[in-house]
């Protein structure tokens, strides 16, 4: 129990330098992700919070500015669904279904026959 106690309040004293000594471009990502986090929901006071296609984009490219271990407590939503959103975004980047041309199982088809013709 004590051992307990002292641990949790060293651990709190030294989490004070921590964010004192963080580095700028961590703690400016983190205000953004709270100002855009507020502009969300000023948007939508009446109802439940929605996060529209933009805001997720916005907070997945926020995510690669702060460390994993602090999303827990910065983003709004849980670490899951921020890695949810960015696997949707990268799948999307990368899908090159406009390159695709017909159907795949009638091409390998037709290049079976062309190597082994009927008798």
């Amino acid at each position: 129990m004590i051992v307990s106690l002292v641990y949790q309040v060293t651990r709190r004293l030294l989490s004070v330098p921590a964010v004192l000594l963080r580095k700028q471009g961590g703690k400016d990502a983190e205000l953004l992700v709270l100002r855009h986090e507020n502009a969300v929901l000023r948007r939508q006071l009446a109802g439940p919070v929605r996060y529209e296609p933009a805001d997720r984009l916005w907070f997945a490219a926020l995510s690669s500015l702060i460390p994993r271990l602090r999303w827990a407590r910065v983003f709004p939503m849980a670490p899951g669904t921020l890695l949810a959103w960015h696997r949707r975004l990268a799948a999307r980047r990368w899908d090159y279904s406009e390159r695709r041309v017909g159907d795949g199982r009638k091409l390998t088809a037709i290049r079976r026959m062309k190597r082994d013709p009927p008798e």
